[in-house]
């Protein structure tokens, strides 16, 4: 009999040791996914301004509002998708639609082509993102819903910050293009051939649904407009989450777009500039390794109040040392890493908490569209704000919203019930 048949015979088990196989394969998958978005960090800001010669800040940054909105969106249709697809099945789609980014970003003739390619890159990003966390969590079950998204998100966060640093050494080398974006081509076999090998999680998800201590209430709706209003706005922890999300992922858009061109403006090169944007995601993504237990073992508020609080800190510090560039961006660095390893997977870990597996998808698929539609107003933000007022207003626009966000997150979230 086949190691496949074998496998396929044992009984469905929940738990992180008892799929720790399938769980391994997805961590994997997930730094594939993580190092393709991780190509644009250091290089595609200074490309549309030194290469296709972009002066207004906001065409600059129009790259990351299309990723942004485009990945907000799939992440809320991925939701509804998999009620009526598997996960695996989007999983795969996703790293087919991602085949063509490097190429576009390698050798692309004009600005429209790299945002064109930021459209695909969105897609690819919402669909095998959301897949591997949902197939994540899926297989541990709830009791360790914090690790398995730390773990997840670590992937993938230490990939972009790795890979961003590897492509600001390249262009260093080489050049802005075509190599720094070529390495992406690696990712992109690697996480379709994987995501090929992957099985599906469907059966985790039933014996979850059969094992849950309450029944779904009969006035709950499943339905994605019904989850969407409920994780929106009218459950109050879930909306506290939504928020502090969106403005999470305001401040790596803005940074985003900003940093390289801040510290440029500055006198650094583009490896120092890889250094300080290869640093934030390398730190956002092994912290939460141990933040993800810790808001098993501690809560998740704590941390994602505390958090928010260390990033604002964070665009404090990229400011008040300015005069010592290379300084101020990687203190900066360290405080928006780890003050986001903080929050991130506490937050995902408490949407969880609060929403029943029936309709646990979907709530997913609406915090991670207000998550990410935060790359796309933090570009907005940053873009009509560096032209009017400067790139330092821009920063202490960041930090302003970072804290209101972490009172917010203070006043609206709450610990789960552990039998809900």
């Amino acid at each position: 009999m086949s190691a496949t048949a074998v496998s396929a015979a044992k009984p469905v088990q929940l738990g992180l040791r008892e799929n720790w196989p399938q769980f391994t394969l997805l961590v994997i998958v997930n730094i594939c996914v993580g190092g393709l978005v991780g190509l644009e960090r250091t290089t595609v800001p200074l490309i549309g301004a030194r290469t296709f010669r972009l002066t207004d800040d906001l065409a600059v940054f129009s790259f990351i509002i299309a990723f942004g909105l485009t990945k907000a969106l799939t992440n809320l249709a991925a939701g509804a998708l998999t009620a009526r697809f598997r996960r695996k099945q989007l999983l795969v789609t996703g790293w087919f639609i991602g085949i063509p980014v490097p190429f576009a970003l390698a050798w692309a003739p004009s600005w429209g082509w790299i945002v064109a390619a930021n459209v695909l890159l969105g897609l690819n990003q919402g669909l095998t993102w959301s897949m591997t966390v949902n197939m994540k969590i899926d297989l541990v079950g709830p009791a360790r819903r914090g690790l398995a998204t730390g773990l997840n998100e670590a992937a993938g966060y230490t990939a972009v910050g790795t890979t961003a640093l590897v492509t600001g050494y390249l262009a260093t080398a080489y050049g802005l293009r075509p190599v720094p974006e070529l390495i992406g081509v690696i990712f992109v076999a690697a996480g379709l051939a994987l995501a090929l090998v992957v099985r599906d999680t469907a059966a985790h998800v039933a014996l979850e649904l059969s094992q849950h201590t309450k029944p779904l209430p009969s006035t709950e709706s499943t339905t994605p407009a019904a989850t969407f209003a409920r994780t929106s706005w009218h459950h109050r922890s879930l909306r506290g989450a939504s928020q502090a999300g969106l403005v999470n992922n305001l401040n790596d858009g803005l940074t985003w777009g900003v940093f390289p061109l801040l510290f440029t403006d500055h006198g650094l090169g583009l490896a120092a500039v890889g250094l300080i944007k290869g640093l934030y995601p390398i730190l956002w993504g092994l912290g939460q390794i141990p933040t993800g237990h810790l808001s098993d073992r501690l809560g998740r508020k704590p941390l994602i109040v505390s958090g928010m609080l260390v990033q604002a800190a964070g665009f404090v510090l990229a400011l008040a040392l300015l005069d010592t560039p290379l300084l101020a961006g990687v203190l900066s660095a360290i405080a928006l890493g780890l003050g986001t390893a903080m929050v991130y997977p506490a937050l995902i870990a408490s949407v969880s908490d609060h929403a029943h597996p029936a309709w646990r998808a979907n709530a997913l698929g609406t915090y991670r569209f207000w998550r990410d539609i935060g790359y796309a107003v933090g570009a907005l933000v940053a873009g009509i704000l560096a032209d009017a007022l400067g790139l330092n207003a821009t920063v202490i626009a960041a930090a302003v919203l970072t804290a209101a966000s972490g009172l917010l997150a203070a006043r609206w979230i709450t610990e789960h019930d552990p039998g809900r």
